[in-house]
């Protein structure tokens, strides 16, 4: 059984939601920290990220890492995946949809077997399985 690799992330936030702010920091890795704030959640980004944006980092890395996966074992590696993902939050209501979109360079593979291929690392997916409570869509093609 392979052992678990734990992934810690930490952010200090000052003062109130709407008039504060903070910093999150990838910990595990010390690749970057992250200004974040209440107004690029709900308003407009303003330089500053917020979780929606890091999930949808997340997903699209995640996405891509299961479909190269799955094409690699079927026999039909991928030379490139280019995902995207948006995850969408409403103020009051929360997150109410992701949408990914991968549009990949995948040599002797047609449309419809890519496609169901996509498809199947959706679902495989971690974040993906994680993410489950709202809807996710796909849009999958080759390029």
């Amino acid at each position: 059984m392979p052992n678990p690799i734990v992934s810690k992330a930490s952010t200090t936030w000052n003062g109130t939601l709407f008039e504060g702010s903070g910093s999150t920091n990838l910990d595990s890795s010390g690749a970057a920290a992250f200004d974040v704030a209440w107004s690029s959640r709900a308003e407009s980004h303003q330089g500053r990220t917020n979780p929606e944006e890091l999930l949808a980092a997340s997903h699209a890395t995640c996405f891509s890492m299961a479909l190269s996966n799955e094409l690699t074992n079927n026999g039909t590696p991928p030379t490139q995946l280019q995902t995207s993902a948006e995850v969408t939050f409403v103020a009051g209501e929360g997150i109410t949809g992701i949408a990914l979109s991968v549009r990949a360079q995948v040599p002797d593979i047609s449309a419809e077997d890519f496609q169901k291929i996509a498809d199947g690392a959706k679902s495989g997916c971690p974040v993906s399985q994680a993410l489950q409570a709202v809807p996710i869509t796909l849009d999958a093609s080759l390029a």
